[in-house]
């Protein structure tokens, strides 16, 4: 049984940084997406960073964290990351990591779009960030 487990968030001032995990149980190896998301309130869930598992150099960022956020994994922990720096008040969200083995293969920036491909979830994380 595949299963996501989110770490990390908190409470922070404006420039302030942390720094996301998502521990992924259940599955090993493949080639698949694996990204995160966050939920504004009121609306739909939303790509920020995904990351092609196989290899770990193909990434896509949200245009409104690119230069700011970076996406990785350490495979042999099986975790995924995303360091947040030079946050700003804006970013207040729940995150959540989420992926799918059976994502076809596609171009990153269209998988970060796809939040309807993937099936399994964490139960989110809360960032909070004060101006």
């Amino acid at each position: 049984q595949v299963q996501l487990l989110e770490s990390g968030g908190g409470s922070v001032q404006a420039g302030g940084s942390l720094r996301l995990s998502c521990k992924v149980t259940g599955i090993t190896g493949g080639s698949y997406y694996i990204g995160w998301f966050r939920q504004p309130p009121g609306k739909d869930r939303e790509g920020v960073a995904v990351i092609w598992t196989a290899g770990g150099t193909t990434t896509y960022y949200a245009d409104s964290v690119k230069g700011r956020l970076t996406i990785s994994q350490d495979t042999n922990k099986n975790t995924l990351y995303l360091q947040m720096n030079s946050l700003k008040p804006q970013a207040t969200d729940m995150y959540y990591c989420a992926e799918d083995p059976l994502t076809p293969v596609m171009a990153a920036q269209q998988a970060l779009g796809s939040v309807q491909l993937y099936n399994y979830w964490g139960q989110g994380t809360q960032v909070t960030v004060s101006s």
